[in-house]
Order: C-alpha cells, then sequence, then structure tokens
C-alpha cells in the first residue's frame, strides 16, 4: 500500500500531540509527542502502565479533551480545534464508546438503550427499529431485547454496550478496558464479537487495555510509557501462551 493509499484510509491520525496537566505548583506530562495512525477495519491496542497516558490519549482520540500541541486528524479532516458544540456532534455521529464499568441506562431496556443514539441523532423511527433488531441480532441478545440490564449477566451488559456503540455505523470505536471487569470465558467470547463486527463492520477500534488476551487479538500494538510511543516490533498474532 502506498503512503497516499494508506492515509486515505485512515480513521484516525494523531500527529505530535502532548498534553500536560497542572497539580498544585507541578506541571505533569501526560503525553509527549505521541504519533499514531489507525485504518479502518484495524483493532489496536493501547498499553502501557498506569499512569503511561493511556487515558489521555482515549479522551483525545475522542475529542473529550483537547491537546496542548500536535493535530488530530478524523477521516482525513483536521478536527484538532473544534469546539466544543462540533466536537459534540462528531462524537455522537461517527465515534462509539465501550467503557469498564458498562454505562447502560439501567430503567431502559435492551432495546431501548441500543436505540439511543439513533434517537439522539433523529433517525426515523422504523429504521431505527430495524437497525435495533439486527445489531441485538448480530450480538446474539435478540432474545433479550425486552430486558433491562440488571437482568443479565455482565458478559451480556457488555454485548449490548458494543451494540450500542455500533448501531450508529460510527468509523471509530473507542474501548478502555473492556474486559476488566469480565471473568475469563466471557471476556474472550466479548473480544471476538468485537474482533468479528471490526472487520464485518470496516469498523476501527482503538483498546486501553492490561489484557493479554486483547492484545493477542488486535492487529497491532502502541505501548506508551511516561506519555512515549515505546518501539514495537510486528503485527500482534493470536498465540497458545495468550489464552493460557
Amino acid at each position: 500500500m502506498t503512503s497516499s493509499a494508506a492515509t486515505a484510509s485512515s480513521v484516525l491520525e494523531l500527529q505530535g500531540l502532548h498534553k500536560t496537566y497542572r497539580l498544585g505548583e507541578h506541571i505533569v506530562p501526560a503525553l509527549q509527542g505521541v504519533d499514531l495512525q489507525l485504518r479502518a477495519s484495524e483493532m489496536l491496542a493501547l498499553t502501557g502502565p498506569s499512569g503511561s497516558g493511556k487515558s489521555t490519549l482515549l479522551n483525545l482520540a475522542g475529542l473529550i479533551d483537547r491537546a496542548d500541541a500536535g493535530r488530530i486528524l478524523f477521516c482525513s479532516r483536521d478536527v484538532t480545534r473544534l469546539n466544543e458544540s462540533e466536537a459534540t456532534l462528531l462524537r455522537r455521529d461517527a465515534i462509539g464508546f465501550i467503557f469498564q464499568g458498562f454505562n447502560l441506562v439501567p430503567v431502559m431496556t435492551v432495546a431501548d438503550n441500543v436505540d439511543y443514539p439513533l434517537f439522539l441523532t433523529g433517525v426515523p423511527a422504523a429504521e431505527r427499529r430495524q437497525r435495533v433488531e439486527a445489531m441485538l441480532q448480530a450480538v446474539g441478545l435478540a432474545e433479550h431485547a425486552a430486558h433491562r440490564p440488571d437482568a443479565l449477566s455482565g458478559g451480556q451488559r457488555q454485548r449490548v454496550a458494543i451494540a450500542r456503540a455500533l448501531v450508529k455505523r460510527p468509523a471509530l470505536v473507542i474501548a478502555d478496558e473492556p474486559t476488566a471487569s469480565l471473568d475469563s470465558h466471557t471476556a474472550e467470547q466479548v473480544l471476538d464479537l468485537m474482533r468479528e463486527r471490526c472487520h464485518a463492520d470496516g469498523v476501527a477500534f482503538l483498546i486501553a487495555t492490561h489484557d493479554p488476551r486483547a492484545v493477542a487479538r488486535c492487529d497491532r500494538v502502541l505501548h506508551l510509557l511516561d506519555g512515549s510511543v515505546q518501539p514495537q516490533s510486528a503485527p500482534i498474532l493470536p498465540t497458545e501462551e495468550a489464552f493460557a
């Protein structure tokens, strides 16, 4: 693939990102010149110890926070300096989020939780019903559409969260420790589902994780240490040791 073709297929590009925080009189460097490129249908694992800058990078990539320096390109559009209203609309329309704690609305049914992003974007009711049904079928939860989240297992709730993130057909899904609250068997099922939907829907996934199973299922790994990207070797492929 030529460099121009690679750029054309890029969903997310981070160029020389810097971010610092002030704690009292101290300046804490969270990111120090981070570069990243993420393409459609690609899963990228973001690893590193606590305090390495993973959460800061996710917040910048998801347009929740703003960098001190550097550029952010989303589908080749420079979004570095969007105002808050513009950033909110872009998150609403084109970025899905999956959280460690699921973040489902407890008083809503499964179907209503998945429908909510479509409701916010003004999708007509008939189309919303069709898309919600199709997505719940895709994640294996069609029979639970009328249930509330507290009637589901942890793995089922995370599948609802994945369906909610994907139903609006985003270009990018940001996942923050998506398996941390799950047992080993359920974590593997959720990761397989994420990889399946990544390839089926052409979505780019940026996943912050400490889970070696998640790392093994990703196409590439970016390792952060003290706010800087560390050298990384070839693409990660699943091995028997990764699932031991």
